[in-house]
């Protein structure tokens, strides 16, 4: 895997890194997870704090480096270090500005975890309004805006994020279907989508295998796809019309859910602003508003 010349840039080495990641070893891969999600941290880290964190070996990092043209981790790190002077900050130097906001001190107490909870997601929120791309999310609405019907996919831990597409783009009247495991026919219910509608999937690390199956198996019929995961080099990454990573920082109990619910509420209000032709104030109908009731079937 040596190449005669390595990368000159951060965004050579990201480029490079995308091109060969499913030829790589498993440790190569968790290698470039984490050097694609956390860049900045990157930059200041030791390579034995950042292998710390990924649970691999220090030595690994250095070959992995080598592999792609460089002497050493240093050589490739100052990549990361240069991009950094022009970055802005990561989530955690974010977080740690936050702590000292807030008062940072120890505590377990039940509050405590609420405390350390939204200081890591006001982080995290922070990292997606500075990473997120307008391109991104005007191409992501055009996509739904023209849809004939959106069809959602999301399993697990993103269960609740394909919740919160399927009411608010009911209530808009926008005709959706949610690609439910149970019963085992998300994959077949996933054979009558057609190039005139749109698949909305979300799925985070440990991905869900039958999501995985349906975008590949959309992808390949041509479907459009808007995807929503933790990062560029996930299984959905190289299926997606349009990708928006959302790193998944390391939580004590389960990743939140916060910059993903945001992100996914966001885009359905720029739709909102669209289809009520009221790009000042968008408004999504609750079922108790009376343009809400006026939706729902009579009994």
């Amino acid at each position: 895997m040596n190449v005669a010349e390595p990368p000159k840039n951060y965004e050579e080495l990201i480029r490079l890194v995308h091109d060969r990641y499913e030829a790589m070893s498993k440790s190569y891969q968790a290698i470039s997870v984490y050097l694609t999600q956390n860049p900045n941290d990157v930059a200041v880290l030791s390579v034995s704090a950042i292998a710390e964190r990924c649970g691999i070996h220090a030595s690994s990092f250095v070959r992995f480096a080598q592999s792609l043209g460089y002497e050493g981790f240093k050589e490739l790190q100052g990549l990361f270090q240069k991009r950094l002077s022009t970055a802005a900050p990561g989530f955690e130097a974010r977080m740690r500005a936050l702590e000292a906001e807030l008062g940072s001190r120890e505590d377990r107490s039940e509050l405590g975890f609420l405390r350390d909870l939204v200081v890591r997601d006001i982080a995290s929120l922070q990292d997606l309004l500075a990473d997120v791309s307008a391109d991104k999310i005007v191409e992501a609405v055009d996509l739904l805006q023209k849809s004939e019907t959106v069809y959602l996919i999301g399993q697990l831990r993103s269960a609740p994020v394909v919740d919160l597409l399927r009411y608010v783009l009911t209530m808009l009247g926008k005709r959706c279907v949610l690609l439910d495991p149970s019963g085992g026919l998300a994959t077949y219910m996933a054979r009558t989508i057609t190039q005139r509608d749109l698949l909305f999937a979300v799925s985070f690390r440990f991905y869900a295998t039958e999501v995985v199956n349906v975008v590949e198996q959309v992808a390949a019929a041509k479907v459009p796809i808007i995807a929503i995961s933790d990062s560029t080099l996930s299984p959905l990454a190289k299926s997606a019309s349009v990708l928006f990573a959302v790193p998944e920082h390391e939580y004590t109990f389960s990743r939140s859910l916060a910059a993903p619910m945001c992100l996914a509420q966001a885009l359905t209000v720029a739709l909102a602003s669209r289809l009520q032709q009221s790009p000042d104030s968008p408004r999504i109908p609750t079922v108790t508003s009376p343009q809400g009731r006026q939706q729902q079937p009579a009994s």
